[in-house]
């Protein structure tokens, strides 16, 4: 099977959202590891790893979930990283749950806001397949919660 085939094959979701400011900003708080825990809902860790002090094409980084996945540490690597156009990373680590995860955010500017768009693809492992419809809405909903969280804590910083 090719890799786009494999992809497709895949559990995945589209999520698009509107950004009070400038595509430029989103980005740049989105990357930035030192202030992740400030307005993200999903963790309870968020750090960059194997040396690597700022967001770029090859860092990686480990994101550790609250609840239900505070037991899955996903580490990820960047694939692409244009500064305040897209960022792509897969996962490279083996969590007990995810087989493969992989996910980018594209920002497009609309006059002085921005909109994103997140692509999220996974796998569960065999055992845990059955779990994917599951997984799969949990974390359609819990992007948007994400990015709505986002969206606030951008807003709340522009008055």
């Amino acid at each position: 099977m090719s890799i786009q085939g494999y992809i497709t094959s895949m559990p995945s979701a589209t999520i698009t959202y509107e950004m009070p400011v400038l595509s430029l900003r989103v980005f740049d708080l989105l990357h930035d590891y030192g202030r992740r825990l400030e307005w993200d809902t999903l963790l309870k860790e968020a750090r960059l790893t194997k040396g690597h002090e700022h967001a770029a094409k090859g860092a990686t980084s480990l994101c550790v979930g609250k609840f239900l996945f505070g037991l899955v540490g996903i580490e990820t690597q960047y694939l692409t990283f244009l500064r305040g156009q897209v960022a792509a990373v897969c996962m490279i680590n083996r969590p007990v749950m995810f087989q493969s995860f992989a996910a980018s955010i594209r920002h497009e500017d609309i006059g002085e806001r921005s909109r994103v768009t997140y692509k999220l693809h996974f796998r569960l492992r065999a055992m845990c397949r059955l779990l994917e419809p599951v997984v799969h809405t949990y974390l359609k909903i819990e992007t948007r919660r994400r990015l709505r969280a986002l969206a606030e804590y951008l807003e709340s910083r522009e008055h």
